[in-house]
């Protein structure tokens, strides 16, 4: 079986699909998935579908909803599907779980390759790092889960996800910048800090990505639009840090140029102190 959730929910068995059509079996699933071989708490799954106050009726209807699932898996299986389908999608005291290699979910890849990326970062192995976190973010198709109706609990695992593929970005931008591909990374920040115009670690990036360039100009410029932005919408300057990368920017300090290796910490961290 592969599960898909980074993108639209996909799920197949013998090359047919296991997604169920209804919006709140879609869900169960979901939720299922995205903790493969852990037991998901009835309390959870109803949190999910119905908030904090479930019908008198929710505990059979949830039932309803498993057997709907266990219909699909095991047709999906084959003649020996219904028995099996039990085993795959199994009852356990207080939950249900899906018993599935974890491997076989996006979501679980994509975790290990960020955190063997982040430690290769760590380490200074600036290449494999952004190698990793390239791959990782490649499993990506869209928004997670994104053509879903989110409850309560999906919607912080969906926050979460895109959270961490955020991170993950600038992440591997850091990663690149060490690497001295600069000049590659203008047009991809350029997009970014458009789509996030409040997010100063991004900027700091662009900044540096431009400068390293023989762009000063126009890295001071994005500090400009960035400051006058915060200070008309937040009422606020830019932090300490990105004053300090600008003040860098305006001296031509030596230290802007690129330097690879461990312990050298994000673009924005590296002006915390």
């Amino acid at each position: 079986m592969d599960i898909q959730l980074l993108g639209p929910l996909c799920a197949a068995v013998n090359g047919g699909s296991i997604v169920p059509t209804a919006g709140k079996p879609r869900q169960i699933f979901a939720l299922l998935a995205l903790h493969p071989g852990r037991i998901v708490p009835v309390p959870t799954l109803m949190e999910e579908i119905w908030g904090t106050e479930p019908p008198p009726s929710a505990m059979t209807t949830l039932q309803t909803y498993i057997m709907q699932l266990r219909r699909r898996l095991g047709t999906a299986m084959g003649p020996d599907g219904p028995g099996e389908a039990k085993n795959v999608l199994a009852t356990r005291y207080g939950g249900y779980l899906l018993q599935v290699p974890p491997e076989s979910v996006d979501v679980y890849t994509y975790d290990r390759l960020v955190s063997e990326g982040q430690e290769a970062f760590e380490q200074g192995d600036d290449e494999r790092a952004a190698r990793l976190f390239r791959k990782g973010l490649g499993l990506w198709q869209g928004s997670a889960l994104v053509d879903l109706r989110l409850g309560p609990i999906l919607e912080i695992e969906v926050m979460r996800l895109e959270e961490s593929r955020l991170v993950t970005v600038e992440r591997r931008i850091d990663a690149d910048l060490r690497l001295g591909r600069h000049a590659e990374l203008v047009v991809e920040l350029t997009d970014l800090i458009a789509r996030h115009p409040q997010h100063e670690g991004l900027h700091a990036q662009a900044m540096l990505a431009l400068y390293r360039s023989g762009r000063q100009a126009s890295a001071l410029d994005v500090y400009r639009k960035l400051r006058g932005r915060l200070i008309e919408e937040l009422g606020v300057d830019p932090s300490p840090q990105l004053q300090r990368l600008h003040q860098a920017m305006l001296s031509v300090d030596p230290e802007l140029e690129v330097v690879a290796g461990p312990r050298r910490g994000s673009t924005f961290n590296r002006y915390a102190a």
